[in-house]
């Protein structure tokens, strides 16, 4: 199944350490258009919290896309992988964008 991110959508976005953070549905969206690379974020499942009274993010497909359109969609994901939970699957994804940012740069 291929996504599209649409670098002209305007509009005031939560931004997590300078970089836009957007959800839509259960796809996650972290990075600057105009960088290199950014991270996509598909949250598979649910789980439990609070007794069951809130459901949180569980397994995460994390995916780092290049921003070159000219790629076709299954040559735009450079590298995958899965978290459990949120907190662990931006971690990675972050740390991972930060990594091919650079060598792009370099």
């Amino acid at each position: 199944m291929a996504y599209t991110v649409d670098a002209n959508i305007k509009g005031k976005y939560l931004v997590y350490k300078e970089k836009p953070l957007v959800r839509e549905g259960n796809m996650i969206y972290y990075g600057n258009m105009e960088d290199s690379y950014v991270l996509c974020l598909m949250i598979l499942n649910d789980k439990a919290a609070n007794g069951g009274k809130l459901q949180i993010p569980g397994t995460i497909m994390g995916q780092i896309w290049s921003t070159d359109s000219t790629k076709s969609d299954t040559d735009r994901v450079v590298k995958q992988f899965f978290g459990d939970g949120l907190a662990q699957a931006l971690d990675l994804g972050i740390e991972q964008l930060d990594r091919y940012i650079k060598k792009s740069k370099a």
